[in-house]
């Protein structure tokens, strides 16, 4: 028997990199899986390649920062599949990489809209379904800035921060409900979150540098996560719930960028790491006296 037969999954963020590395696991590990994004025609080829398997999966185009659109995503499983075992928080944005003053209100607030109120209103829609029932998992994503900050990515990372926070709250809240509810930390992935950047003229030098360098040393591919994730809604974590997980440990992180340090220090060949970056004008400018 597969780990998740007989579950429904809804996957947001679906539409490319973990979401639908999780969603393509879930899906040939047994599970009815809605696959979820803002992009139609992504999501779309994205379930139409999985029907093509013989497997379960359906898609859903929802923009995760609008709550009508979060509950009409929920009513569409449940009249697909008469319920929903398993929701995963992935959809999220990264923004332009830069300091904070680079970033106008609006880019800054869009990220915060996308990743808190997404998580947000994805969690609450879950939890209000899944209670009743006492049961059901609910897996939030994490990323970089979840226990620490990052500069020039302060909008991303002080989301994250908040999503592990809400989490762990939302876990302890409800541990005696029998409801899981689970914070994943994927580490560093190999998806477009890191090779399609926007960014600001003064940060493009460093950037097409270091960033394939990174992506070499500790880059992993969003599937390595994606069993993770597996792992977390599978019978194994039944009766548990606040389970603050990652991928990646500091030694591998560490053994990595030794590895990559050596191949530099030696001029071996590097794998080749192809980077697509927009660059866009500051939105603020310093204030004289």
């Amino acid at each position: 028997m597969k780990t998740l037969e007989g579950k429904v999954a809804v996957i947001t963020g679906a539409s490319r990199g973990l979401g639908k590395a999780i969603a393509t696991l879930f899906a040939r590990e047994g599970a009815k899986v809605v696959l979820s994004a803002r992009s139609k025609s992504d999501i779309e080829q994205n379930a139409t390649g999985l029907r093509a398997e013989g497997l379960d999966a359906v898609a859903f185009t929802c923009d995760v920062s609008d709550p009508q659109q979060i509950e009409s995503l929920a009513h569409f499983a449940i009249e697909k599949y008469g319920n929903f075992d398993i929701w995963v928080n992935d959809a999220g944005i990264a923004g332009p990489y830069g300091a904070t003053l680079d970033l106008s209100p609006d880019q800054f607030l869009s990220v915060l809209r996308t990743n808190i109120f997404g998580d947000y209103y994805g969690s609450v829609i879950a939890m209000r379904y899944f209670l009743p029932r006492k049961s059901g998992k609910l897996v939030n994503i994490l990323g970089a800035g979840s226990k620490k900050p990052v500069p020039n990515q302060n909008a991303y990372g002080s989301t994250k921060a908040w999503i592990r926070v809400f989490t762990l709250a939302l876990a302890s809240e409800y541990k005696d409900s029998g409801v899981g509810v689970y914070a994943l930390q994927p580490g560093l992935m190999e998806t477009d979150l890191l090779t399609e950047i926007v960014t600001f003229e003064k940060h493009e030098k460093r950037l097409r540098s270091f960033m394939p360098f990174l992506i070499r040393a500790a880059g992993k591919k969003p599937e390595t996560a994606a069993h993770k994730a597996l792992w977390l809604v599978s019978s194994a974590t039944d009766g548990k719930t606040g389970l603050d997980v990652s991928v990646s440990s500091q030694f591998a992180f560490l053994a990595g960028f030794l590895r990559e340090g050596l191949r530099s220090l030696f001029h071996r060949p590097a794998r080749p790491v192809e980077m697509k970056v927009k660059i866009i004008p500051s939105a603020f400018e310093l204030l004289e006296k």
